[in-house]
């Protein structure tokens, strides 16, 4: 896809590209992080692989679902008319709207219902109330009349969904409780998330001043973004240093540094999108490992 006024239908490596795989880490990460706290809270036994995996495929439902509506409501609003990196499936006029919308409000629906499930088996049934402001939130992010992604206020709701309550959550929803390794990791991933988040949209710093989005990087600017992505990646290994006192294994997440500091360096340096997209692809990455790692030196 090349921008708007692409013409052919959208093919199956089109829907993937929508689908924006390098994010699942953000979704598969938290789940990691609070499935290890839970068997430190639970103890031998406590753990529940069928809560575990059912937490990833909301997790993961909402990801993508939140990706495919944020590519239907910038389409329509002709936000990504200007874009500088990967053109989208609405805005590249590569499928209609409506099939866009449809997809993402499917996602939705598996979230939900693998949501309503896990209330089930848990028997935890406010979270039915967290499940849909989930839902909400995902959708009012480039959706409606005024999206908070427009008002600079993305970071925020990365780090409280995909970060504080994605990883708590998981936690809670197996043992029932949320011990500090699950808060303070929940806190970390949240902020590696945002750093995610934070590398794409100072790609697209001037072309969303051009559409009349104001992310975080547009209201803050270029160089102050620089600065803030590398604290929102380098404070979670304070984190880890501190879990290491404790937990040994926690020291082999400090490997993640090596994707890590290579991105800081990538976009404290860059002059093209290109070189952007690579940190952004590094951070995606450091997000699944770091997850994975601390994680399994909580469980181990």
């Amino acid at each position: 896809m090349t921008g708007p006024g692409r013409s052919g239908p959208a093919t199956a490596g089109d829907w993937i590209s929508g689908a924006r795989l390098r994010t699942l880490p953000l979704a598969v990460a938290p789940v990691a992080l609070g499935t290890g706290a839970a068997v430190v809270a639970g103890g031998a036994g406590e753990f529940h692989w069928v809560r575990a995996l059912l937490a990833l495929v909301v997790a993961v439902s909402l990801q993508i679902g939140v990706n495919y509506a944020n590519d239907y409501s910038d389409g329509i609003r002709g936000t990504d008319n200007h874009r500088v990196g990967p053109a989208r499936l609405t805005g590249g006029g590569a499928a209609k709207p409506r099939a866009v919308l449809t997809v993402a409000l499917a996602f939705f629906g598996v979230a939900a219902v693998a949501g309503l499930v896990l209330v089930v088996v848990s028997q935890y049934w406010w979270l039915l109330t967290v499940g849909a402001l989930a839902i909400v939130a995902a959708w009012f992010y480039t959706g409606g009349k005024k999206p908070y992604g427009y008002l600079g206020l993305g970071e925020l709701f990365v780090f409280v969904f995909f970060g504080l309550v994605a990883t708590t959550g998981t936690t809670y929803v197996q043992v029932g409780t949320v011990n500090v390794e699950s808060w303070l990791s929940a806190v970390a991933i949240g902020l590696i998330a945002c750093g995610v988040l934070m590398v794409n949209n100072l790609r697209d710093i001037k072309p969303d001043k051009v559409a009349g989005k104001r992310t975080l990087a547009v209201w803050i600017g270029a160089r102050a973004s620089r600065v803030v992505f590398c604290v929102f990646l380098l404070v979670p290994f304070a984190i880890a240093g501190f879990f290491a006192l404790f937990y040994p294994l926690a020291w082999f997440t400090f490997f993640v540094l090596l994707l890590v500091l290579p991105a800081c360096l990538i976009v404290a340096t860059a002059k093209t999108a290109k070189e952007l997209i690579l940190a952004l692809k590094l951070t995606s990455l450091a997000a699944l490992l770091y997850g994975i790692l601390l994680g399994l030196a909580f469980a181990l």
